[in-house]
């Protein structure tokens, strides 16, 4: 080996390093309630039952990229000096590098391939998708993310090379041609980077990429929690969560099945999401309460209020449509609101979801 090509090569590893990635924005904290403490006995209430309803490989990328120089002359003889200009040396390393970084990555997956990456302090999902140029619906999709105000700081996630999102099969017999098809994309491109054929049947459960693709805005505003809107606009203590506690009429471990927000007597409630009212009337829990139906399965449930709006059973609500106010009916330990959500048929955390 001559010393010119041994310089290169010692110039070319220097550059082959691990890019560490900084987060820079800022981590997504919530605050449900006013400043105020919370008083657990300060208007509260709603269902209690004593059991939880019955309501559903990393792939890191890290190849290793070597670089070789062919000796395509002759060794010079020893007594000649070779002068080498280091900036230029170094430029053409680098292209040599990357050049063949992009080479090898178009051959894995037709295009689709992962980096690995760990969530930092201060870290939102929006701010990473932009920062590696996909949208938020593919990392949610390939991580299989819920909430995303729930990711955690350590927490391994998947960025893929392509925009588009992991589809899981409903039913035998789909096909890359009628899933492109259901989301208005390049039938070609969902078969290539699967590497299968355009009619090749599937099984319901099998997961496939497809480019280009986008989550259902229902399912987008599930995951971001900006689904619901609050049913008080001004302010409320949070006096109970959803989940186990325990009972201010017992003190028995119960699970309390919404969320309870205390508020001044005949405070406005509003409707947290447009929809039909399909109930209203009076129960020894709820008291006083309006059922709402909402689109893609939900139901809310506002309870213990001291009246009703003039609104009637069939009426079309938004959520600046008030359908009743603050009481205590029921029961209940004071002024407050008790907001349940269900999904298709259970209930559901409406921390997760509202805005």
């Amino acid at each position: 080996m001559n010393k010119r090509t041994e310089f290169i090569l010692k110039v070319i590893g220097s550059f082959c390093v691990t890019a560490v990635i900084a987060g820079t924005a800022t981590l997504c904290a919530r605050n449900l309630s006013s400043n105020r403490q919370i008083d657990e006995n300060d208007g509260v209430g709603g269902l209690e039952i004593p059991a939880i309803p019955q309501y559903e490989a990393l792939d890191k990328l890290n190849k290793v990229f070597s670089v070789t120089e062919e000796n395509k002359t002759e060794e010079v003889a020893a007594e000649t000096e070779v002068t080498v200009n280091v900036e230029e040396a170094a430029k053409e390393a680098r292209k040599d590098v990357y050049a063949l970084e992009e080479a090898e990555k178009k051959l894995i997956d037709g295009g689709l391939y992962y980096y690995s990456y760990r969530i930092k302090p201060g870290d939102m999902i929006g701010v990473i998708a932009e920062r590696y140029g996909v949208s938020q619906d593919t990392l949610i999709s390939v991580n299989k993310i819920r909430a995303t105000r729930t990711i955690q700081i350590g927490q391994n996630i998947k960025i893929p090379s392509l925009d588009g999102i992991l589809y899981s099969v409903k039913k035998d017999g789909e096909t890359p041609k009628t899933i492109a098809e259901k989301y208005e994309v390049s039938a070609e491109e969902v078969s290539n980077v699967n590497h299968i054929a355009l009619d090749t049947s599937l099984n319901a459960g099998q997961s496939i990429f497809v480019p280009g693709a986008a989550l259902d805005w229902v399912t987008r505003q599930e995951i971001n929690g900006d689904l619901f809107r609050k049913p008080i606009h001004g302010r409320y203590r949070l006096t109970s969560y959803f989940g186990w506690r325990g009972s201010p009429f017992n003190g028995r471990r119960q699970f309390h099945g919404g969320i309870d927000m205390a508020c001044s007597k005949n405070t406005p409630i509003y409707a947290a999401m447009e929809g039909t009212i399909v109930y209203k009337g009076w129960s020894n829990v709820y008291g006083n309460y309006v059922m709402i139906q909402h689109h893609s399965g939900y139901k809310t449930l506002y309870g213990h209020m001291n009246s009703f709006s003039n609104l009637k059973v069939g009426s079309y609500v938004t959520t600046n449509s008030v359908i009743g106010y603050v009481g205590t009916t029921g029961m209940s330990t004071g002024y407050h609101v008790h907001f349940t959500v269900f999904k298709n048929g259970r209930m559901v955390n409406p921390y997760n979801l509202w805005g």
